[in-house]
Formats: structure tokens, sequence, C-alpha cells
């Protein structure tokens, strides 16, 4: 498999690219607008074809670059069934199945941060892609867009820390430089995994008091239009 991380310095954000070796079909998670150009040319030099952009959810730090995409190179986009965005091609829900030659992602409903977001196992690579539900050492905020504390002590304790674990974990963003961590290492160093129970999790963000992502009220609406700015 050909993989590459990618990083939006202005927002923190990684995008996740997946070739397969013998199609030379390609798989993007998260792409961000203002990178598209660069991430097209990483694709053509890599002698890919892009055939997939998918979102984890709905972000409200950046705006997503699935429009752009599809509009130049004719992929298919996807988000979870919950999304608000009518403009992807198709939506995906718990336990199917994304195909890009030999790359197969089992696809893991994992709400909390938002209730949209979901998660990406590729069982044969034990990788798996956490969106903000699972951070490095931290968890995605719960606070907005139908944010649940509670689903994601959920999904966290009941669906992706269940996973094996030498699984490695590829997050939507990291404020530190980190760029992967592993289930086992999230297990035992994350700070907001260690709190006594889910009452003692939910109440500890519950009370995060975060301000508000700057982008927010212009990224998702722009991201419920595939990443269509109000006044384009």
């Amino acid at each position: 498999m050909i993989f590459r991380q990618l990083f939006h310095r202005e927002s923190s954000t990684y995008s996740y690219l997946l070739g397969d070796d013998t199609t030379r079909q390609a798989l993007l998670i998260d792409p961000v607008l203002e990178k598209t150009q660069e991430t097209l040319s990483l694709i053509n030099q890599l002698g890919l074809t892009l055939a997939l952009a998918i979102d984890t959810h709905t972000h409200a730090d950046h705006i997503t670059g699935l429009g752009a995409l599809r509009d130049q190179t004719n992929c298919k986009t996807m988000m979870g069934i919950q999304t608000l965005a009518d403009c992807v091609s198709a939506a995906f829900s718990d336990g199917d199945l994304i195909d890009i030659g030999d790359i197969h992602l089992e696809v893991i409903y994992s709400p909390g941060h938002t209730d949209d977001s979901y998660s990406f196992y590729a069982s044969k690579q034990g990788i798996l892609f956490t969106g903000d539900t699972l951070l490095i050492r931290g968890t995605g905020r719960t606070d907005f867009q139908n944010g649940d504390a509670n689903a994601q002590y959920d999904s966290l304790f009941q669906r992706l820390l269940t996973l094996p674990e030498d699984t490695v974990v590829y997050p939507g963003h990291d404020y530190k430089g980190w760029t992967s961590s592993t289930i086992r290492e999230e297990r035992e160093h994350n700070p907001r995994l260690q709190l006594a129970d889910k009452n003692t999790y939910v109440a500890f963000m519950t009370n995060l008091q975060l301000p508000s992502p700057t982008l927010m009220d212009i990224a998702v609406p722009a991201n419920q239009a595939c990443g269509k700015l109000p006044a384009q």
C-alpha cells in the first residue's frame, strides 16, 4: 500500500492518502480545500488515480476539499449517513466496507465529537483513522454539532479501544506535531482515558469551556455544501 500523511498547518489537520499498488487507485481521507492542488500534484507524481475522497465528519476548523476534488478528478465522495451534506456521491454507515483495490477499510460509527463522526479501520495493515474521536493523548471536544460526551465514551471504550493493542492510530489533528500512536499507548498514557468512569469523563468534557473554532461559522455551512463557500 502507498501511504502518505499530509498536514495543513493552519488547522493542524491531517489528511491521509492511501493508494493500491496494483490498480493505482487512491483514497483520500479528510482533504483540505487549500491543499487541493498540492495533493493532486502528489497523486500525479505517485502515478495514482483518485477514486474516492471521504470525510470522517463535518469539520468546523477547515473547509473540506471534497467538492473541489470531485470537480477536478471525477472521484466519488462520501460521508456518513448522518451528514447534512447532500452533495456527496454516496453515504456510508457502521459496518460498511470501503474497498480500493486491495485496501479494505471497515467503517466504524464513532459519534461524540459530532453526531456524524466515523473512524476507519484497515485490519490488514493494522491501522486506524480516528478523525476527531480519538486524538493522541486526547479526545475531540463534544460541545457543538450535536456532540455528546456519553456517546464519545461509548465510541472509545466499546469500539475503538477494543481493537488490537498494536493497531496504529492516525488522528484527524495533532497540535504538538505527533504523527501517530497506538491503541496500547493511548490506553496507557492518554489522560482522558484514565478517568474513573463514564460519569467522570462526561463531567470533564462538559467543563472544558473551550472557545469556538475560529472558522466554525464559515466552515460548517461550507462543508455541508462539500466545500463550496456561501458566496460562491
